[in-house]
């Protein structure tokens, strides 16, 4: 993923997220979804008729926030010569706080990630996120399966996260002497009971995974010969058959196998974000581990590699809720920047301990993105929901580097 997609994705994704925890007082959260090619001199026309309508409600105070609101839009619209090569998306209204009658005008426009087909005029109590959620979701997809003669699991590989779906053991005896049978009538039986062990994880696999729409591929891995057997047999779904990507030898099976299945399969997905998060990640412990002096971590360390055009590669931790504040005083004149955990109203200057005024404020990932951008690094942001990715936020300060040079 390119350094641009890397942080306008995130960026999108913590506006959304942000944007689906606000309401409104009544119906006056205008979302409105321009396809790519409409002529916004069509748009402005809907606009204006919507303002007439509204002016219709009967409520009074419903009635002046989405006349604001339509208003706010139709300005905005009018400083753009044409809709963006992939659409437009503006979410406008005036959003409730915890304090009755202080509600305040947001207005956000947003270019799409990829090209907008549908045309939505929408008021109500809240923003409509639905199809720019389903834009940006995860789309590469892999089922995985282990499977030996006495367990087998069933897991997913989604983007940049691997969750365990399903355990179901056989119930196959393991190989002993058979009592009073013959070895030949023992064998039969076993071969039966694995037959019908094979026929229940197809119908897991088949119950588990057919019904997902962006599935690109199955792979399947497990100790010894089962997992040939399994593929051999018509257990899967053909549609599901003709999306096995490989068969994958594990030294373990159970939960612990599917983890190894999928580290030995980096070359089946190349381009899953998982992976490239994985490697990029050991890259950086292994300058750590043998104090190369290849690697550097915490925001300031990184922050002052970065002024130095010597990031190779920036690790950012998903989860990292700080901003960066840019103020300067009235009083002194003193300009400053600082890290604060979360977003403030004010900030004190600390030269002189005047009230600063506030010029700007960046979400940290953004912001250190940004300076990543300018000085050509790559940007890579993990999420809590891989190993390294919690590592990098627990033991590092969510903030990490790989270097050029020493520094």
């Amino acid at each position: 993923m390119s350094i641009r997609d890397e942080i306008e994705l995130f960026r999108l994704e913590h506006l959304l997220k942000e944007l689906k925890g606000k309401e409104g007082r009544g119906t006056e959260l205008i979302s409105l979804y321009i396809p790519a090619g409409r002529p916004l001199s069509e748009v402005m026309s809907v606009l204006k008729q919507e303002y007439s309508t509204a002016q219709n409600i009967k409520d009074r105070t419903t009635r002046h926030h989405v006349l604001e609101a339509l208003t706010s839009i139709m300005q905005r619209l009018k400083l753009l010569s044409r809709t963006p090569p992939n659409g437009l998306v503006v979410f406008c209204g005036y959003v409730a706080s915890d304090v009755p009658g202080k509600e305040r005008m947001e207005i956000h426009l947003i270019e799409p990630p990829e090209k907008l087909r549908t045309w939505l005029y929408r008021c109500d109590s809240v923003f409509h996120v639905e199809i720019l959620e389903d834009m940006i979701r995860e789309r590469d997809i892999y089922g995985l399966i282990v499977v030996d003669r006495s367990e087998a699991v069933f897991g997913i590989l989604k983007g940049r996260s691997m969750q365990i779906l399903k355990r179901i053991t056989s119930g196959v005896p393991g190989k002993h002497r058979a009592g009073g049978q013959s070895a030949r009538r023992f064998e039969r039986i076993i071969e039966q009971l694995a037959h019908e062990f094979y026929k229940r994880v197809g119908e897991y696999a088949n119950r588990l995974f057919l019904d997902i729409p962006d599935l690109k591929g199955i792979i399947i891995g497990g100790p010894g010969p089962t997992k040939e057997e399994f593929i051999k047999g018509d257990y899967l779904h053909y549609e599901l058959k003709n999306k096995v990507l490989g068969v994958v030898d594990t030294g373990y099976s159970g939960e612990e196998g599917v983890y190894e299945l999928v580290k030995r399969s980096v070359d089946i997905v190349k381009g899953v974000r998982l992976f490239e998060e994985k490697k990029v990640f050991q890259e950086f412990m292994h300058h750590i581990a043998r104090d190369t002096g290849l690697a550097t971590y915490g925001e300031n360390e990184v922050r002052r590699a970065l002024q130095m055009a010597a990031v190779d590669k920036l690790l950012l931790s998903e989860q990292l809720d700080k901003h960066r504040i840019r103020a300067v005083c009235p009083n002194c004149s003193y300009e400053f920047s600082l890290t604060v955990e979360s977003r403030v109203e004010s900030v004190k200057c600390p030269k002189c301990g005047s009230q600063a005024d506030i010029e700007s404020v960046e979400h940290i990932v953004e912001e250190l993105g940004r300076m990543a951008k300018n000085t050509g690094a790559r940007v890579f942001i993990l999420s809590d929901a891989t190993e390294e990715g919690r590592i990098l936020r627990r033991t590092f300060g969510g903030v990490a580097a790989v270097l050029r040079f020493r520094i």
